[in-house]
């Protein structure tokens, strides 16, 4: 079995409320020494900072992006560039001000992308032109769950946009993103028709399986450069899976062969 394919947490499982709320009460005292005075204005830098980072340019030129949450920053568990906190260091109408969310949070930190992990494990998803940041996210909890890490290309999700974030449920902080032909290994084209199908398909050793975007699928050049290509076999009327199931089931049908 390679080391890291089997490291998840049981589905569903979170910390307790006590244990994540002292970790955020550490990183308010950590960040005490920066601002004590209350937040009162909407021109303040650290609120104008958190609204440039909705835009993936700004994330992508200062390399930051935002976390909105208790939950999500307990999830990190690293320390943030900037933690706001309403009703403490910013006033709650101000941070709702900034927030992406429907109910606005008490919680909203600045995160580091530098500070994410990136080694590198002997299974990969490798996304091309993956665009919606729901499949991106529920790839990254995919690849949480079974140990593998991910490589996008260009063209993918921001895995920091708010929506891949939220999708990943925290993932974003445990699982290694590099880029799409950073990973060595065995690369699987996953197609949807037309492949060898999955289980007969040797996957000794490193491994990378290769989804494309779910209308276009993968092109042809891109299937040509993988070593094996591979269609999981569906038994019922749909025609394809979307791409974060394939991958999920990818992944599934990995970890059940090092068993």
């Amino acid at each position: 079995m390679h080391e890291g394919r089997h490291r998840a947490r049981p589905e569903g499982a979170r910390r307790p409320r006590g244990q994540r709320s002292r970790r955020v009460r550490r990183h308010r005292r950590a960040g005490q020494g920066r601002a004590r005075s209350l937040i009162t204005s909407r021109d303040n830098e650290r609120l104008k900072l958190v609204r440039k980072l909705r835009d993936r340019r700004w994330r992508d030129k200062l390399g930051l992006f935002v976390v909105e949450g208790e939950d999500l920053v307990e999830a990190a568990g690293i320390e943030p560039v900037e933690l706001l906190v309403a009703g403490e260091n910013v006033e709650p109408a101000l941070l709702a001000e900034v927030s992406e969310l429907a109910h606005p949070p008490r919680v909203i930190a600045v995160y580091r992308r530098g500070d994410l992990p990136r080694v590198t494990r002997a299974a990969t998803l490798a996304l091309w032109h993956v665009g919606d940041p729901g499949n991106v996210g529920t790839l990254l909890r995919a690849a949480d769950a079974f140990g593998a890490g991910i490589a996008l290309s260009e063209g993918c999700a921001d895995p920091t946009g708010p929506k891949a974030l939220r999708a990943s449920a925290g993932s974003i902080f445990r699982v290694p993103v590099g880029g799409f032909d950073e990973p060595a290994g065995r690369r699987i084209a996953l197609v949807a028709r037309g492949g060898e199908p999955l289980g007969d398909v040797d996957l000794a050793g490193e491994v990378v399986f290769v989804l494309g975007a779910e209308r276009e699928g993968l092109p042809d050049d891109v299937v040509a450069r993988c070593d094996a290509a591979a269609t999981i076999p569906l038994a019922g009327g749909a025609e394809s899976l979307n791409v974060a199931m394939a991958g999920t089931v990818a992944l599934y049908e990995l970890a059940h062969r090092d068993r």
